[in-house]
């Protein structure tokens, strides 16, 4: 994976200088053209002044070097012009040539000053894209029976990640995901999905039932807002989570939603499903204990396809402010696995909003293949997953 994007990388690079070179050939011809026409037309005439164009166009393009270059030969051109009518030390072709080679040089050095804060920007943007790396790791393609992809949109350009987020740990007995939504989008959001997703990672293995973990998610975020939550947004900070677990040793998923919509079960044989959920309040908005949290079971047998997502998916405008309409989607791709699932869906989601969310947006496409020990006649049993009471 890391050669495919290191000869990514590289390609980059190497394309922009090709085209670079490339349309260096514009401004060439361009001052080519200029000095032979302006000994074409009558004396009284002069296009000289025009010659400015060529390093103005190169800056657009090229770099400070090039349009140096370009610069010269534009000064070179003018005196070449003022040489063929033997004017080239009088006072009005002199001033024209000095004049010239100032504008030309002030256009260098904007591309000097463009390229250092570009530089800048560059280094801002890859210790940001480290830090977002580092907080939403990616997910394993595999995970036991549990075939995995995922996807992150982010609203924000300069941002890969924002309120969105999402996590998956194996535990004794199965595997336990989260997906959630943190209040707000970009950046700004990130302080909380952040102590969301550590909270997640710790607990996951130390609660026997999901109130269990969903009670200490609660606690994590309602602390955490209590200490760092603005004045002047007080009550208004929450974040939506699904927490689900899927055992090794039965067909079935075990979810717990705070506020956070259902996922859409795909099944080759009976097409799209949507599993009934007993929400309880979102993360930070309610002291919630562990009785307060409803344990939904829904059926998911090998061949099936679970698709997880946050509210950026389903709240997709178009042009015309139409939502994005996910579950008519998602219903033709009933057969897909999770990796061209997920790719289907950022393709249409891409043409409904022509490139441009409102909010983030995550998936996480979750396909059960038949466990290797089923088929070998053994059985693992659980013994660190909460059971349904």
């Amino acid at each position: 994976m890391g050669d495919v994007n290191a000869e990514h990388g590289l390609a980059g690079v190497r394309q922009p200088r090709q085209s670079s070179h490339a349309l260096l050939l514009i401004p060439i011809v361009l001052i080519l053209v200029i000095t032979m026409v302006d000994q074409l037309v009558p004396e009284d005439v002069h296009l000289g002044p025009l010659l400015v164009i060529a390093p103005a166009i190169t800056a657009s393009f090229a770099g400070p070097w090039l349009t140096g270059l370009i610069g010269f030969l534009a000064v070179g051109a003018q005196a070449y012009i003022g040489w063929h009518f033997g004017v080239l030390f009088s006072r009005n072709v002199l001033v024209q040539i000095l004049a010239l080679a100032v504008l030309a040089a002030l256009i260098v050095f904007f591309c000097v000053v463009r390229e250092r804060h570009q530089r800048q920007l560059a280094k801002v943007r890859s210790v940001a894209e480290a830090a977002q790396h580092g907080l939403l790791w990616p997910l394993p393609e595999r995970m036991g029976s549990l075939r995995i992809a995922c996807l992150y949109l982010a609203a924000e350009d300069e941002a890969q990640i924002g309120g969105d987020l999402y996590a998956a740990t194996r535990v004794t007995g199965g595997v336990r995901i989260m997906i959630g939504d943190v209040r707000g989008k970009g950046l700004s959001a990130i302080g909380e999905a952040a102590l969301l997703l550590g909270a997640f990672r710790e607990a996951a293995h130390r609660h026997a039932t999901l109130p269990d973990l969903a009670a200490t998610l609660e606690q994590s975020v309602s602390r955490y807002l209590a200490d760092f939550e603005p004045t002047a947004e007080a009550g208004e900070r929450f974040a939506t989570t699904l927490l689900m677990e899927l055992p090794d040793d039965d067909h079935i998923i075990r979810m717990i939603s705070c506020g956070h919509p259902p996922p859409l079960l795909l099944s080759p044989g009976s097409g799209l499903t949507v599993p009934g959920l007993h929400p309880a309040p979102p993360l930070g908005i309610a002291e919630t204990g562990p009785d307060g949290y409803t344990i939904d079971v829904a059926s998911f047998e090998p061949g099936d396809t679970l698709l997880l997502y946050t509210d950026g998916v389903i709240e997709a405008r178009d042009a015309d402010g139409r939502f994005y309409p996910f579950e008519a989607r998602a219903a033709q791709w009933t057969k897909a696995g999770p990796e061209s699932l997920l790719h289907h869906v950022q393709r249409d989601l891409a043409a409904h909003t022509r490139g441009r969310l409102n909010d983030d947006a995550a998936l996480i496409a979750l396909h059960r293949e038949l466990d290797s020990h089923r088929r070998h006649g053994r059985v693992i049993h659980s013994s660190g997953l909460g059971h349904t009471p």
